[in-house]
């Protein structure tokens, strides 16, 4: 396996790409098999892409052959070390009839092609890749197959029964003949979407089972994988960001003229509530920030306190609520029990605390932008920029990169919109920065929860009745409000 450094240079996805990801039937063309565009059903069409080097079959928006025999997975799912990059991987192979090792890993942009059905939306999360792929990925890996084999199948007058595949190659025992993929590309991108896709049985797995080393491994181990922070980009300047210490605040002052005379600072951009300083290179912008030393009016909040909020928690705990779940009746059981047990139980706020703090590089232009940035949303990272700038997100390319740690922090994209609205303020790429302090601060904490507990036990030990009321910020509130029943 290879692993594709992603794209750094500017510019937008080319045409031909996103014709693609949208695509109708064009004469003479290929197919694209686009999964999980809601409400349309598993398998569209669409054109091939011609280039120089002749047909590239694109069977569907997650495999891409050429006629050199490159064979290139993309992976709508980001990797966060979670090994989703292999895994997922070894569901298109098996069902493709590739090994491991001939394919190459490339991230999926933001586009709808790669919503998942099941979260709606370009996610990652939830711990559910796999399950949610299992059947659709496998069926996009053999329907693929399926067309290589009618393409060997036409070119040599045999049924396509009588051909097996293997290791990228299309086989006809019979004769002794084969083909490989890529010799078959041009001609399978003729061939019509299956009209029922055959799924291999479990009992002829060769790739899903077994135990490869992990995809990432050696690019991450030789220095040459590529994450959010590592990107680098012609012109490219770096920026350090500060926002206001307490949540409602906002800035009320910063010497300008001393960050600027930090020998490699170029520029000084605000914002409301934050302030960011731009060098030549992260060390001007570290020392720029420190001498435009920003003042802060801390607002609402500036006197809130653990205390204060444990307090609001406690009293909330004693008002009605909604009802998760009753059965019985618990105040009975709890009155009659042998021994009631009280307790309370508080889980304080956590921050996500990934190895790799928040990064964004952006080039706004009037006509587009180009972002790179390591997100378990790009869909909702190309929708923050749309916002903070103005821009149509069909002229946003997102940019996804291996990711250094998200545990869900990268389902919030509110970082991205924060460097948007800065890099709309300069003419040329810009890689913002959160510095560890600025990260654990500013992190989207898993919330502070208070929970009582009543338990009645009889005399023998066992429950006879049990109350649980939990008392917190709802997660999916915030982040999915029309989830939250």
């Amino acid at each position: 396996m290879r692993y594709k450094r992603p794209e750094t240079q500017s510019g937008l996805l080319p045409a031909s790409r996103r014709a693609l990801l949208g695509a109708a039937v064009k004469g003479g063309g290929g197919l694209l098999l686009s999964a999980f565009l809601p409400g349309l059903p598993l398998l569209q069409a669409a054109r091939a892409q011609d280039t120089a080097t002749g047909v590239v079959f694109r069977p569907n928006a997650f495999i891409r052959i050429t006629p050199q025999g490159v064979v290139t997975f993309i992976m709508r799912y980001a990797e966060m070390g979670q090994g989703i990059y292999t895994g997922i991987s070894m569901l298109l192979a098996e069902e493709l009839g590739v090994t491991l090792d001939q394919v190459t890993v490339e991230a999926a942009p933001a586009d709808p092609a790669y919503v998942d059905s099941v979260a709606g939306e370009e996610e990652t999360g939830g711990s559910s890749s796999t399950r949610d792929s299992w059947v659709p990925l496998r069926e996009a890996g053999a329907a693929a197959r399926m067309m290589l084999v009618a393409a060997a199948a036409q070119i040599w007058g045999v049924p396509e029964a009588a051909c097996q595949t293997r290791n990228g190659q299309v086989f006809h025992p019979d004769s002794g003949r084969s083909l490989s993929y890529g010799a078959l590309a041009e001609a399978a991108a003729r061939q019509p979407v299956p009209a029922k896709i055959v799924l291999k049985s479990p009992s002829d797995f060769s790739v899903i089972g077994t135990n490869p080393r992990r995809l990432d491994t050696k690019a991450k181990t030789n220095g040459s994988a590529q994450f959010g922070i590592d990107v680098q980009v012609p012109g490219m300047k770096i920026g350090r960001i500060m926002a206001c210490p307490v949540k409602g605040g906002h800035l009320t002052g910063y010497d300008r003229a001393a960050a600027l005379a930090v020998p490699g600072v170029v520029d000084v951009v605000t914002l409301p509530d934050a302030l960011a300083v731009i060098g030549e290179h992260m060390w001007a912008a570290i020392k720029g920030l420190d001498a435009a030393a920003p003042q802060w009016d801390f607002g609402p909040n500036a006197a809130t306190s653990s205390s204060d909020i444990i307090a609001r928690m406690k009293a909330a705990s004693d008002q009605s609520g909604i009802v998760a779940l009753k059965a019985g009746n618990a105040e009975y059981a709890l009155k009659q029990a042998h021994t009631r047990i009280d307790a309370v139980y508080e889980l304080p706020f956590l921050a996500h605390a990934a190895l790799e703090p928040i990064n964004t590089t952006l080039h706004i232009r009037p006509d587009g932008a180009d972002v790179w940035v390591g997100t378990q949303v790009p869909g909702r990272a190309r929708q923050e920029v749309a916002d903070a700038t103005g821009l149509k997100p069909e002229t946003i390319a997102v940019h996804n990169h291996l990711i250094g740690g998200g545990f869900g922090r990268r389902l919030d994209s509110n970082s991205i919109g924060q460097a948007a609205r800065f890099a709309k303020q300069v003419p040329y790429p810009v890689k913002l920065i959160w510095t560890r302090k600025e990260d654990i601060t500013h992190d989207q904490f898993r919330p502070y929860y208070y929970d009582r507990v009543s338990a009645g036990l009889t005399q023998d030990g066992a429950i006879s009745g049990w109350h649980h009321r939990t008392t917190g910020s709802a997660v999916t509130a915030r982040w999915y409000p029309e989830g939250m029943q």
